[in-house]
């Protein structure tokens, strides 16, 4: 008799449940926050579009795709005439302003530097196009041997070394091409939530004083890793940066949940980002930064995590496009793409033999207008 009770007392619980609950009511896919599409912003204003220009010896023998100017070395990062000036004139057609070197520390990673500086002056013996660039300070908090416990001002000549490595920039910032932001140089600072200091605002500050002493009056976009909140560093930038870019969200993706709704995903995290940068860290602005595809297993064969394929004709890339002139700032326009020729990651812009110049058009008809 229990038993029929216990039964009768369950059967009674669900009806009102289910009387009380509207087939409405319940979540639905439509209630998504990515449920949304990416729709094509008109450009009424051009972008201004830079690209990372890596240098690197060889091509990996697991690199599938071919540029059309065939495979080519760098060696210790002198890119032949050629290609260089094959490069300049594709930038140009693609709708490219610049060019974005890394350059290491000339005072702790002398070798990398001469490498990096090479590269540069690649680019500038043959750049009779007036195509733009722009330098990247390469920072590694382990070429400093800093830490949090051990931040940079707790040894006078590192912080020298600071200095002097972007010091060492000037001669390039005077360059007629050097590309300028509301009429100060524009300078990257990779990896600049790993800048390891008590007072950041301090190191900026004298930073800025010693190159406008010198003529050189600086814009500085400071990188902050990939995916992570925007409050995790605001003491490594409030004070200190102009603006802020995160390392490419297309390029190693290790999140299916984030494979599937890519273009909406980054745009929620950007578009949070943006605000909080703008509204709690004095009106930092931002910088979007995005990849045309990726393939893991170039470098890993054995890796599980999503690829961001070429398979679909430019339709991916499109909308991340789209995503970058939403969450682009009213007022500088930059956006940042990841990269002119990292091969060995099919991460390149860089026109090939398979895709002829399918992702140098995308750019220039999402960032130019008609």
């Amino acid at each position: 008799m229990r038993k029929i009770d216990i039964l009768l007392f369950i059967i009674a619980a669900l009806s009102i449940f289910s009387s009380c609950t509207k087939k409405g009511d319940a979540p639905s896919v439509a209630d998504n926050i990515l449920n949304y599409t990416i729709n094509e912003i008109p450009v009424t204003t051009d972008y201004t579009v830079g690209a990372f220009y890596y240098n690197f010896t060889t091509f990996n023998t697991s690199t599938v795709q071919v540029p059309t100017v065939g495979k080519y070395s760098m060696v210790n990062g002198v890119v032949p005439s050629v290609v260089m000036t094959n490069h300049i004139q594709q930038a140009k057609r693609g709708g490219i302003d610049y060019f974005l070197f890394p350059v290491r520390s000339v005072s702790r990673d002398l070798i990398n530097f001469r490498t990096d500086s090479s590269t540069v002056k690649s680019f500038l013996d043959v750049n009779t196009d007036n195509l733009k660039f722009a330098l990247a300070y390469n920072f590694l908090n382990t070429t400093f041997a800093i830490s949090t416990t051990d931040p940079l001002e707790n040894n006078g000549v590192k912080l020298e070394q600071f200095f002097q490595d972007i010091i060492k920039m000037v001669p390039q910032m005077k360059n007629a091409n050097y590309i300028k932001v509301n009429g100060k140089a524009l300078l990257y600072i990779m990896n600049a939530h790993l800048l390891f200091s008590n007072d950041n605002i301090k190191i900026y500050t004298t930073l800025r004083s010693r190159l406008s002493a010198l003529g050189i009056e600086l814009y500085i976009v400071g990188m902050q890793e990939r995916w992570s909140p925007p409050a995790r560093y605001p003491f490594r930038f409030q004070g200190c940066v102009d603006a802020i870019y995160h390392q490419s969200y297309s390029s190693q993706l290790t999140d299916w949940d984030r494979w599937w709704l890519l273009p909406q995903t980054i745009d929620q995290n950007w578009k949070y980002s943006k605000e909080y940068f703008a509204s709690n860290m004095g009106g930092i602005d931002y910088v979007p930064n995005i990849t045309p595809a990726y393939d893991w297993k170039i470098l890993q064969p054995t890796a599980v995590s999503p690829n961001y394929p070429r398979t679909d004709g430019g339709k991916m890339y499109k909308q991340l496009c789209n995503v970058a002139k939403m969450n682009a700032s009213k007022t500088t326009r930059l956006i940042l793409i990841d990269s002119w020729n990292k091969w060995d990651e099919d991460m390149q812009l860089e026109s090939s033999v398979s895709y002829g110049d399918l992702y140098l058009n995308i750019t220039k008809q999402q960032f130019k207008k008609p």
